[in-house]
């Protein structure tokens, strides 16, 4: 996205954040684990570093008992094999949450279809904090 201003929105799931400068005011979300990613946490300085240099639209979101593969299908093939069934976040429930959080963003930023699930926090998802 640094390098390439045809990329209109970007998303980080989990990941770490490689520093804004060039990104510009285009939409970025920030979607990541609350023991790495809350803000304060010293596990991933890169998202508290990063945050100022977004000047356009922007969300940080973490969701309580993830860990770095429940926005992967990993958790959810695990526990379908049995290896650890009492994730604190199900892999279905880690899943549903990423899709519908990526798709709002994507919709709203380019589609031009705004969702209401990113303009704040959702009874129907209490694991999710807005920072």
């Amino acid at each position: 996205m640094r390098l390439d201003p045809r990329v209109r929105a970007g998303v980080n799931l989990d990941g770490p954040l490689l520093p804004a400068e060039g990104v510009g005011d285009r939409p970025y979300l920030l979607l990541g684990t609350e023991d790495e990613h809350s803000p304060g946490s010293t596990q991933d300085p890169s998202w508290v570093a990063a945050w100022p240099a977004l000047t356009g639209w922007k969300r940080w979101l973490t969701a309580a008992g993830a860990d770095h593969f429940s926005f992967t299908d990993l958790d959810l093939l695990v526990q379908q094999a049995g290896l650890f069934p009492d994730l604190p976040l199900t892999g279905a429930r880690g899943l549903e949450l990423t899709r519908a959080y990526t798709r709002a963003f994507l919709d709203q930023h380019l589609r031009g279809r705004p969702r209401g699930l990113l303009t704040g926090p959702s009874p129907a998802n209490p694991e999710i904090t807005f920072h």
